[in-house]
C-alpha cells in the first residue's frame, strides 16, 4: 500500500517539478500566436477551452490503454509501479509535451512532418507510412473489439454493431472537431477518471492488500521484465500512439501556456489511472497467478468493476470496455486523415477533400475487419513503442538545433531504442518468427547487447551531426 501511495505522489510531484522543467527547457511563449489563431478553418483548427482540451487529449491518448496495458503489466508484479512512474514522468509525459508543442510551433504538423523537419526526408516518409498503418490498425481493432463485446452482452449480430460504429467513425472523422469529439470526449474523459478514482477508493475501503515494491519477477510464465514489461505497459508509461494524437489538440490550443496541462498533464493523469488498474489487478484476485487465470483484460475489468463498485461499476465497466475503445478508434482514423492530408498538402476545409482521403481509409479498415490479422496485431505494441522512440529522437534533434537542453529527450530516446530493438529480436513474435525460425529463442542478453549497439550508433550519429552543425555555425559567425 505504501508503494502505491508513494507512486501516486511521485506522479503528481512529477507534473509540478519535472513538468515545469520540461516547459522551461522548451521555452514556451505565451505571446506567440498559436496555429488556431493563424490558420483557423472551422474544421481541424478550432479553438477549444483549456479544460475541454485537457479532457479531449486525455481520452485521445487513454481509451482502454492505461487499463488493459496495466492489467497485462501487473503480471510482472510491483515492478510495474516502477515503470509506470519513471516511464511516465521522464518518458511519456516528456514525449507528449515535446511532440505536442513542436506541433504547435510548426502549424499543427503531424508527427511524420515533425520527424521530417528534424531528422530528414527518409525518416519522414518512413514515419508517414508507419504512423498511418499504426492508426488504421488501432481503428480496426477498436471497431471489432467493442462490436464483439456488445454482441456478447446483447446476443445481437456483431455486424449490426460494426455498422453502427463505422457510421459513427465516419462522422467523427469528417465533421469539425468541436461538433462530436469536442462534445462527447470531455464527458467520457470524466467518466474514465471517475471509474479509476472509484476503483482506487474501493481498494482502500475493502481492505485489499496491494503488494509493496520489488524487482522480483512474478510472471507465471517466467517472461523477463526486460524488455517485455516495457512493451506491455505503453499508454500508462510511454506510447508512440500519443505522438499521432497530440497534433489534434495542438491545432486547437489558444495559448502555449496550456501546453503543460494539456500534454504533460494528460499523460500524468493517464499514469495515475494505469497505477490504479495495475494495483487492483495485483490484489483483487488474491494472487498474480489467479490474475493470469481470470481471463482476458475485458473480463478482468468487468469482474473488478462489479466486485468493487457493484451495479454502478457494471455500467462503468461497459463504458470502459466499449465506449472508451470507440473514442480511441475515431481519433485514430481522424489522425490518419490529417497525416495523409499533411503529406499531400491537401486542404481539409472543403468537405469533399475530407471525403477524398477518408473513404479509402475506411475501405481498408472495413476490409481488415473481415480477415484474421492476429499475427499483424502481435506487432502493434512493438510498433507503438518504436514510434515513441523515433518521435523522441526527433525531439532531441529539435532541442539541439534550438540550443536547448536536449538530454531530457535523449535519455528516454536511448532507453526506448534499446527496448524496441531488444524486443523485436527476442520476443516469440520477433524477427525469428518472421523468418521462420520460431523454434529458436534468442537469449535476452544478446538482444540487450544488440539494442545497446543500435543505441550507440544512434547516439554517435546524433553527436556527429550536432558537432558538425555547431562548427558550421561558428564558422558562419566568424565570417560575419
Amino acid at each position: 500500500m505504501i508503494t502505491f501511495l508513494l507512486s501516486i505522489a511521485a506522479l503528481i510531484a512529477g507534473y509540478f517539478l519535472y513538468g515545469r522543467l520540461t516547459e522551461k527547457v522548451f521555452r514556451i511563449d505565451p505571446n506567440r500566436p498559436t496555429p488556431v489563431q493563424t490558420m483557423a478553418d472551422g474544421v481541424d483548427y478550432v479553438e477549444i477551452k483549456p479544460k475541454k482540451a485537457f479532457l479531449i487529449q486525455f481520452l485521445n491518448i487513454a481509451g482502454t490503454g492505461p487499463i488493459f496495458g496495466a492489467i497485462a503489466g501487473a503480471m510482472w508484479g510491483p515492478a510495474a509501479f516502477f515503470w509506470i512512474v519513471f516511464g511516465c514522468i521522464f518518458g511519456g509525459a516528456v514525449h507528449d509535451f515535446l511532440i505536442g508543442m513542436m506541433s504547435v510551433r510548426f502549424g499543427g504538423a503531424t508527427v511524420a512532418e515533425l520527424v521530417g523537419k528534424t531528422l530528414g526526408r527518409f525518416p519522414k516518409n518512413f514515419v508517414r507510412i508507419f504512423s498511418v498503418f499504426l492508426l488504421i490498425l488501432v481503428g480496426v481493432v477498436f471497431i471489432k473489439s467493442p462490436a464483439d463485446i456488445l454482441h456478447d452482452l446483447t446476443g445481437w449480430n456483431s455486424f449490426i454493431f460494426l455498422g453502427i460504429i463505422i457510421a459513427y467513425y465516419i462522422l467523427a472523422t469528417l465533421l469539425p472537431i468541436d461538433k462530436i469529439i469536442g462534445k462527447i470526449y470531455p464527458v467520457f474523459g470524466v467518466t474514465l477518471l471517475i471509474m479509476a478514482v472509484g476503483i482506487g477508493i474501493g481498494m482502500f475501503v475493502k481492505g485489499y492488500q496491494i503488494p509493496e515494491f520489488s524487482f522480483q519477477n512474478f510472471h507465471p510464465e517466467g517472461k523477463s521484465i526486460f524488455p517485455y514489461l516495457f512493451i506491455s505497459i505503453a499508454c500508462g508509461a510511454i506510447s508512440g500512439f500519443h505522438a499521432t494524437q497530440s497534433p489534434m489538440m495542438a491545432r486547437c490550443m489558444g495559448n502555449e501556456r496550456q501546453g503543460r496541462s494539456v500534454f504533460y498533464g494528460a499523460m500524468i493523469t493517464e499514469g495515475i489511472v494505469a497505477l490504479i488498474w495495475a494495483a487492483v489487478a495485483m490484489c483483487f484476485f488474491g494472487s498474480i497467478e489467479a490474475l493470469g487465470q481470470a481471463g482476458p483484460a475485458a473480463v478482468v475489468v468487468n469482474q473488478v468493476s462489479n466486485g468493487i463498485l457493484g451495479p454502478v461499476g457494471g455500467v462503468l465497466a461497459i463504458i470502459g470496455v466499449v465506449a472508451c475503445p470507440i473514442t480511441s478508434g475515431d481519433t485514430a482514423f481522424r489522425s490518419a486523415r490529417l497525416a495523409i492530408a499533411d503529406a499531400l498538402r491537401f486542404d481539409q476545409k472543403p468537405l469533399k477533400n475530407r471525403f477524398f482521403i477518408a473513404l479509402p481509409l475506411f475501405a481498408v479498415g472495413i476490409a481488415l475487419c473481415f480477415i484474421n490479422f492476429d499475427i499483424i496485431w502481435r506487432y502493434f505494441s512493438w510498433a507503438n513503442q518504436t514510434l515513441a522512440a523515433i518521435a523522441l529522437w526527433a525531439a532531441v534533434k529539435y532541442l539541439a538545433d534550438e540550443g536547448r537542453n536536449y538530454w531530457i529527450a535523449l535519455v528516454p530516446a536511448a532507453f526506448m531504442t534499446v527496448v524496441v530493438v531488444c524486443y523485436i529480436l527476442v520476443a516469440p513474435e520477433g524477427f525469428l518468427f518472421l523468418f521462420g525460425g520460431m523454434d529458436i529463442k534468442l537469449a535476452e542478453w544478446i538482444g540487450i547487447g544488440i539494442g545497446l549497439l543500435a543505441t550507440v550508433a544512434c547516439l554517435s550519429t546524433f553527436f556527429a551531426v550536432h558537432a558538425k552543425k555547431k562548427r558550421i555555425l561558428r564558422s558562419s559567425a566568424s565570417c560575419e
